[in-house]
């Protein structure tokens, strides 16, 4: 699996596009916003510069691309007015893989500029944006350019299937039956992947340059623990039994492994200080149901459904991956297969995505 070619979210705005489907990354976006709106303030208020250069890495494509950019803005913006200050000019630079709904994302720009203008006083200084198709794990910007990196749901996503995964048959992640040298695999890549992360970042950033990244993580110090493996283990079920009754091939199953590794805190610190290029201001641990929608009001009966919310948004990350190994014709199935299964842990156990968000400053 080539993975820069074929892992992006669904693309679009039907059913189970991920715009309509990523309630979740938006909810954690949110509960993230005090620490991306001090590290911004601090930021902006230690130099108060002309112009501000903030990359989103990992944009994807729907509301919450627009969503975090909004809130980024209207954070200098009040920040300059208390001081009487000049607005600075802003240049958003949206990231993401070659594969990602670039088109979406410009049709609706016009809409958010309006939008923006409208919820801020004038005297807001222009703001410009560019599309940048890459991946992250490599130099995406000349040195020195950058003030402020977010990316939120992002950097768990690996460069590529680690190597010498063969004997986590039956598995398509790392699970409480996978072998020790499996999860030794991922870790590895994830230190690799992570490592380059950082010091691309670090060429990129003006000195005192911060970011903020929020990954889907674990507090456990057990990468196969269930917080972070569960979903996937679920998903696996419901392909094994697809295979038992035929309709996939074993050896297509085992042939198949999510680009995927969930670090605890603990593992973000060490590569951040083993990396050196930047000084940790916060690092902070959160979670979010599974279910996007419990104990939210005025829902239409499906989205009522949990096992229906989690199918939809694991379908609008996930099918891209699934359709390129498996094909078209699995997909309806596996996912109606699947949301059966999640609902019964759901019905009886709390299920959470943990989050691990790091604020970091260019040392």
């Amino acid at each position: 699996m080539e993975v820069v070619q074929v892992l992006h979210m669904n693309g679009g705005v039907g059913e189970t596009s991920y715009a309509n489907n990523s309630f979740v990354q938006q909810k954690v976006i949110t509960m993230t916003k005090p620490i991306t709106e001090d590290a911004i303030t601090k930021l902006y208020c230690s130099t108060y510069p002309e112009e501000i250069a903030i990359a989103d890495l990992g944009c994807s494509s729907g509301p919450n691309t627009f969503f975090v950019v909004s809130e980024l803005i209207k954070v200098v913006d009040s920040a300059r007015r208390k001081i009487s200050q000049k607005s600075p000019e802003y240049h958003v630079f949206l990231n993401d893989l070659p594969g990602n709904d670039f088109n979406t994302i410009f049709r609706s720009l016009s809409i958010f500029q309006n939008k923006l203008r409208e919820q801020l006083e004038p005297g807001i200084g222009p703001c410009f944006f560019t599309g940048v198709p890459g991946s992250f794990y490599g130099r995406l910007f000349r040195k020195n350019c950058l003030h402020f990196v977010h990316s939120s749901y992002s950097l768990q996503w690996l460069s590529q299937v680690p190597q010498g995964l063969e004997s986590n048959k039956g598995n398509i992640y790392m699970a409480s039956t996978s072998p020790p040298n499996v999860l030794k695999a991922y870790y590895e890549q994830f230190q690799q992947d992570f490592s380059l992360f950082l010091k691309c970042r670090s060429e990129e950033l003006v000195d005192g340059g911060r970011m903020v990244l929020t990954f889907l993580g674990r507090r456990n110090d057990d990468p196969s623990s269930k917080e972070c493996c569960y979903i996937w283990e679920l998903l696996a079920m419901a392909l094994n039994d697809m295979v038992l009754e035929g309709v996939i091939e074993e050896e297509k199953l085992n042939s198949f492994n999510i680009p995927q590794y969930t670090p605890s805190p603990a593992e973000v610190k060490y590569e951040v200080e083993k990396e050196g290029s930047f000084s940790i201001d916060q690092l902070e641990v959160t979670e979010v149901n599974w279910n996007a929608y419990q104990n939210e009001t005025d829902l239409s009966d499906a989205f009522k459904d949990g096992g229906y919310n989690v199918a939809k948004c694991m379908r609008a990350v996930a099918e891209p991956l699934l359709f390129s190994h498996f094909g078209e014709a699995i997909i309806d199935e596996v996912f109606r297969r699947y949301r059966e299964i999640v609902a019964d842990p759901m019905s009886k156990e709390k299920t959470e995505f943990i989050n691990v968000i790091v604020s970091l400053k260019k040392a």
